[in-house]
């Protein structure tokens, strides 16, 4: 039945696309599942200010945020179905549907730094990796940022052992799973908007997310610790279904293209100060204590993680990932 609740929607896009006019302009329903004051949320409604802009009226773009339309399991189907006809995901979320090299970005320590990021996004092996989207029907578009992750717990999270026997809310991710096995942590896979229940219910004792994620889902106020160790890059790719957007008018497609090149770098260039301000507003709670590791016990963290390169090696594939540190120039110990 729901999928022919998707279909139905579709052809009712699909309808669209080709018959824009100041009385009928074409609807682009934008779906994602953070708050819209996040900086994917940020982004998201300055693609529809601009694209509306840009388009003269020709485009209609609707946001909804927070899983406002499809929770994180759904979207994708969602968008391959044409019910929604765009999306931010992030790179984990591809993995479920076959395509996981994506899932190379949640290595642990694999990105030492956003400018680090965006010589491979912005480069070859970032273009290479959206064109493994088409034979799913999506169009790959643009990386967004969030940031980088911390470790969240009702107990201080300092050394590898510290994990063992902890239950960890994950995204669905193999590697990220693998991540809090290796530590010895039991990952539950579960969706962004059950997060701050479970974490209030003792259902999952811990997770990991960026600072913006955490304050504005206000994670800080069921969790007594929170743990400095920018582990991973959370990041997000925006797709569209690709019948929908290769049957755009050109000129409607340029325009949106363009908005879109526009709010990508809003966005990323909102993505640092989010989290910093976001860092900053949950010291001021008072609610969650901020615990930095010592140079020596940032090392013990990342020598314990590195069996989770061999584990999902085959999974991801070693020449991906040969490749992706020889892009960041750098070994994940340091």
């Amino acid at each position: 039945m729901r999928k022919m609740v998707l279909a139905a929607a579709a052809i009712a896009a699909l309808a669209l696309v080709g018959g824009a006019s100041a009385q009928s302009p074409i609807v682009i329903k934008f779906s994602h599942v953070v708050a819209s004051d996040t900086p994917k949320g940020k982004a998201a409604e300055k693609f529809k200010e601009l694209a509306e802009k840009y388009a003269d009226g020709k485009v209609k773009v609707e946001v909804y945020p927070n899983s406002t339309l499809y929770k994180d399991k759904e979207e994708l189907e969602a968008l391959q179905l044409g019910a929604v006809q765009m999306l931010a995901p992030s790179n984990s979320k591809f993995g479920p549907i076959g395509v996981r090299e994506f899932e190379v970005f949640d290595l642990p320590y694999i990105l030492p730094d956003l400018a680090t990021l965006r010589k491979v996004t912005d480069g070859p092996l970032g273009t290479r990796l959206l064109k493994l989207l088409e034979p799913k029907g999506m169009t790959g578009l643009a990386y967004w940022d969030n940031g980088f992750k911390q470790m969240t717990a009702n107990r201080k999270l300092i050394a590898p052992s510290d994990y063992k026997g902890m239950k960890f809310r994950i995204q669905s991710s193999k590697v990220i799973e693998a991540q809090f096995r290796t530590l010895g942590a039991i990952p539950q896979v579960m969706a962004f908007s059950e997060v701050y229940q479970a974490l209030q219910t003792g259902v999952v004792d811990g997770q990991e997310n960026t600072w913006s994620n955490i304050y504005t889902q206000k994670m800080h106020e069921v969790q007594k610790y929170a743990t400095v160790t920018n582990h991973g890059y959370i990041g997000y790719v925006v797709v569209a279904n690709k019948k929908f957007w290769e049957g755009m008018p050109p000129d409607i497609r340029a325009a949106c293209e363009k908005a879109l090149k526009e709010a990508t770098e809003y966005g990323n260039g909102q993505s640092a100060r989010e989290n910093d301000d976001a860092l900053a507003d949950i010291k001021k709670s008072g609610k969650t204590e901020i615990l930095n590791l010592t140079q020596e016990q940032d090392a013990a963290m990342r020598k314990a993680m590195m069996p989770v390169y061999k584990e999902v090696a085959s999974r991801v594939g070693q020449p991906l990932i040969d490749e992706f540190l020889k892009e960041t120039g750098r070994s994940p110990m340091n």
